[in-house]
């Protein structure tokens, strides 16, 4: 393999381990800013120690009374929440676990009392659920994999409502049954027979406003571009915009854009990119159709010189990368095209 493939398929791995994390992992706070920035004032080594711990893959501290210190600066003023109950405490788990496998659970306890005393019962409480929950998900695992997705959630959910409390499993996981919801709502749009890309956009736009009601401003703000893709990608809109001539796809792409809160410059931004787009695609799909004909007329060497010299024509620079992708059995004008977002 050359070293132009092998960093191609470095680079690949590297996005695909990127959108992974960005997947799975939740929403957290950034690390504070440096202390080591100019002008800033000294800092103690107790205190960068518990700086350097609030990032969320740094090891808490093992010494006690700077556990103690971290918990209660991390998480003591948001701790009547019951989400930041375990969000903290399964970072504990993690931490109590990987230093004592067998007395973990007593640590941690005994970190919980000398940390929050106040609070003790209901955070021990609330340990005891969310084990008692992961042996339920264990236990249950085979008759889950098993169900409907609507089922699976279903049980789930019953679950969740048993062991923590109804008022608290509502609290907990508000921020799934969120997504949930505006997954359904997507779901609905996509199925709506006759309706235009105008009638779906009003209804995701009402959707947002329902699923999170006085917190849909911010939420569309913070979250607009997988918003505009999660939209954009639905098969229904799809075939719409790709029954269009090219200026009617181009005012419908900025329409939805500016529906969802893009300003003039952000508009002027994508019209720009989809531009590009189109001709960066329209390039490709007369490439693929020069490439099957050579592939018909040519073998071997002969046909690796006569497409070099096409991808150069079509490609200048970046001849050398589409080669290299071939090589591997990418061929990126054979994917679908997505219009709005590739």
């Amino acid at each position: 393999m050359s070293r132009r493939r092998i960093a191609i398929a470095v680079a690949i791995a590297a996005a695909a381990a990127v959108a992974v994390l960005l997947l799975v992992r939740p929403w957290r706070r950034s690390a504070p800013a440096s202390a080591s920035a100019p002008g800033a004032a000294a800092v103690d080594p107790v205190t960068a120690r518990l700086a350097g711990a609030a990032s969320p893959s740094a090891p808490l501290p093992s010494d006690l009374a700077e556990l103690v210190a971290y918990l209660r600066a991390r998480f003591g003023e948001h701790l009547a929440n019951r989400y930041v109950q375990i969000q903290m405490l399964e970072k504990l788990m993690r931490h109590f676990q990987a230093k004592n496998p067998a007395g973990w659970q007593a640590e941690l306890l005994a970190a919980l009392r000398a940390a929050f005393p106040e609070r003790y019962a209901e955070l021990a409480a609330n340990l005891q659920h969310r084990l008692d929950y992961e042996a339920w998900l264990r236990r249950d695992h085979d008759r889950l994999r098993g169900l409907g997705e609507r089922e699976r959630r279903e049980a789930m959910w019953e679950a969740r409502k048993r062991l923590f409390g109804e008022d608290a499993a509502a609290e907990i996981w508000a921020s799934e049954r969120k997504n949930q919801a505006l997954a359904d709502a997507l779901a609905e749009i996509d199925a709506r027979r006759d309706a235009s890309i105008g009638d779906r956009l009003a209804q995701y736009k009402d959707s947002l406003l329902e699923t999170r009601q006085e917190g849909a401003e911010p939420y569309v703000e913070s979250h607009r571009q997988e918003l505009l893709d999660r939209f954009l990608g639905l098969a229904s809109v799809q075939r719409e915009l790709s029954a269009m001539a090219p200026a009617d796809r181009a005012a419908a792409l900025r329409d939805v854009r500016r529906g969802l809160g893009l300003d003039d410059a952000a508009l002027g931004r994508w019209d720009a990119l989809d531009q590009e787009r189109d001709q960066r695609w329209e390039a490709g799909r007369r490439y693929m159709a020069e490439r099957a004909e050579l592939a018909r007329q040519y073998t071997g060497e002969a046909l690796e010189a006569r497409l070099a010299e096409l991808r150069a024509r079509y490609f200048g620079a970046e001849a050398a990368t589409i080669a290299d992708e071939e090589a591997s059995g990418f061929f990126r004008f054979d994917r679908p095209r997505v219009y709005g977002r590739n």
